[in-house]
């Protein structure tokens, strides 16, 4: 179909690494209507920020990804999780990092954001202040969390979610969740919060990053892809290309989300399978692993 507004664009993402033996159909149906709800958000004037936050947060909530609901305990069976958020006509950000007890960490991300002169709070302060914010806490948590990671065999497993959005007044933000990767040790903090490594948005590019947090945190690699488009003159797929192959040449594997000022959008990833959707400027919406 033909769009009034042909500059606006949504992607998202449930997490880098798919099985071949396991069906997806749940999770490509959600990301699908996601992207409905997201695009007619969009379309009704609602700001890039707000939309990335309301998509996470359903993906967090839906148990169907490695985040939020569906995240898994570490190694002391502590269900500890990360958030980030960044807005990029300001690049304002906030974040979260080993946030345990709270339902929507993207929410407590944002908090940090709009409520503190900070950017990142982690484990006991942050749930202080997620506390003193009033935000919804998980009070069973080992009657509310659903793992959704299956058998992992991989020396570092992986499961995020995020969503980055360009809106009708030009604005681009991101925000991404995670429950880290699986059987992580006490107090590990992987790329999800740490603002330019898995989350970055600024007036060229918005970006979500999934998958071997060490390796991305190694590269810089979501705010990578904004500075191969300003500096290298690189169109937004081949920055996003660029920035995964760096990964790729640490070792890691994942994928990364991202759109830019022109509406241009990219999912790509070196992992087996990416869950995505993608809502283009021109009215598509396409949802899978591939």
């Amino acid at each position: 179909m033909t769009r009034s507004n042909p500059l606006t664009a949504l992607v998202l993402h449930g997490g880098a690494g798919v099985l071949a033996e396991r069906s997806y159909d749940a999770e490509i149906a959600h990301l699908h209507s996601l992207a409905e709800e997201g695009r007619a958000a969009l379309d009704s004037g609602a700001p890039a920020l707000d939309v990335v936050c309301d998509m996470v947060r359903a993906l967090e909530l839906s148990g169907l990804y490695v985040a939020g609901k569906g995240a898994s305990p570490n190694r002391a069976g502590r269900y500890e999780l990360d958030a980030a958020v960044m807005d990029g006509r300001a690049r304002r950000a906030g974040a979260v990092s080993a946030l345990e007890g709270f339902l929507s960490p993207v929410d407590a991300a944002r908090a940090v954001m709009e409520h503190t002169p900070h950017v990142l709070l982690a484990g006991e302060g942050a749930a202080h202040f997620a506390r003193e914010r009033g935000l919804a806490p998980v009070r069973d948590p080992d009657g509310y969390y659903i793992p959704a990671a299956a058998p992992d065999t991989r020396a570092i497993p992986t499961g995020t979610v995020g969503a980055v959005a360009l809106d009708a007044s030009g604005a681009l933000a991101a925000a991404t969740s995670t429950g880290g990767t699986l059987n992580k040790v006490w107090g590990r903090v992987g790329d999800t919060p740490i603002i330019g490594s898995g989350t970055w948005a600024d007036e060229r590019a918005a970006v979500s990053c999934t998958g071997q947090g060490e390796f991305f945190m190694r590269a810089n690699a979501a705010a990578d892809v904004s500075a191969r488009v300003r500096y290298a003159g690189s169109d937004l797929d081949a920055a996003v290309k660029g920035a995964l192959d760096d990964v790729a040449h640490l070792g890691g594997e994942g994928g990364i989300i991202a759109v830019d000022a022109s509406g241009a959008v990219s999912a790509r990833y070196n992992s087996p399978g990416m869950k995505h959707a993608i809502a283009y400027p021109d009215g598509r919406i396409t949802a899978g692993v591939t």
